[in-house]
């Protein structure tokens, strides 16, 4: 293989973010799964936080590879793929010793999505220890009551989300019921407002549980935020997803995430869907348990890999 150079960008722009976005899409058309995260393909289009990087490796006139690098604590996180069509030359090696590069001497965990071989194989070869696993399930709806009317309190009503007025609420629960969370517990106003200017965001389908105290004033005790995936993004049909689903642990014990599970599902059918996948930690096993046991089944496998220290 020749010498090929990956240019480290703090945002990629222009015929280079082009380049970048159309390698996502080919890679997720190709193989099924998302390549990154939703977090980092926002990152790459809209930017992210200041020490972050976008990695673009150019050849043959189109993105041969791309990762994005972030902070994560006292260490770095990062995810990346190589073109379909470029694979086995040697190019993963070239962007994974760069991250490793970047990261210096500070831990780096780096993302594979869909457990591909490829992505295997170069963990491996390089000392990377897997250290966590992010189980896709889904679930057809067919089975799924379009029309649930769930016992809840008599001071408790659930209404959709009010973009412009709800968002402080939810960030607040969200980030209660999240707290231990690596990634979820920690989002932002600017988090919210990314995924509120996306094509896919339906407050219809954002459902927020309130209970209304006697002076009239409101709090929100949990939430059931779905998302719908257009056809050709991890299916050929459209599939639902239920995308944040939160308590507060004060609300505990009031049934309010089975009945927030509930109207979510049955507005994904209402929209005439066929399908609904969730994220589920491998190691959280009360809830696989429970998944499982709603009908759910494991599709698909992301894994993390972590290198501790550099190599010599």
């Amino acid at each position: 293989m020749t010498a090929v150079s990956v240019d480290v960008l703090r945002r990629a722009e222009g015929r280079v973010l082009d380049l970048a976005v159309e390698l996502l899409e080919t890679a997720t058309r190709v193989d099924g799964v998302r390549p990154v995260s939703e977090e980092a393909e926002l990152r790459l289009r809209h930017g992210g936080p200041d020490d972050g990087r976008d990695l673009v490796l150019g050849q043959e006139g189109r993105a041969a590879a791309y990762a994005r690098l972030d902070r994560d604590g006292d260490g770095w996180q990062a995810e990346f793929v190589v073109h379909p069509e470029l694979r086995r030359r040697g190019l993963g090696t070239v962007l994974a010793e760069r991250l490793e590069d970047l990261a210096g001497d500070a831990p780096l965990a780096v993302w594979a999505h869909g457990e591909l071989p490829g992505s295997t194989e170069l963990a491996t070869s390089r000392g990377w220890t897997p250290t966590r696993t992010l189980l896709q399930m889904r679930m057809p709806l067919a089975g799924v009551d379009p029309d649930p009317r769930p016992q809840l309190p008599d001071d408790v009503v659930v209404r959709p989300f009010r973009p412009g007025i709800d968002e402080a609420a939810w960030l607040r629960v969200n980030g209660r019921a999240f707290a231990h969370h690596p990634e979820q517990g920690g989002w932002t106003a600017h988090d919210v407002a990314l995924r509120e200017a996306e094509p896919w965001f339906d407050p219809a389908g954002f459902l927020l549980a309130w209970r209304t105290a006697p002076d009239g004033t409101e709090t929100l005790l949990g939430s059931h935020w779905t998302k719908v995936h257009p056809a050709g993004e991890v299916a050929d049909e459209p599939v639902g997803e239920i995308y944040v689903l939160g308590v507060d642990p004060d609300a505990q014990g009031l049934r309010l995430g089975r009945a927030l599970t509930d109207l979510g599902l049955a507005h994904l059918r209402s929209r005439g869907l066929t399908d609904v996948l969730l994220y589920v930690e491998q190691d959280n096993a009360t809830a696989v348990r429970l998944y499982e046991g709603s009908g759910f089944t494991r599709f698909a496998v992301d894994v993390q890999w972590h290198r501790a220290a550099p190599r010599s």
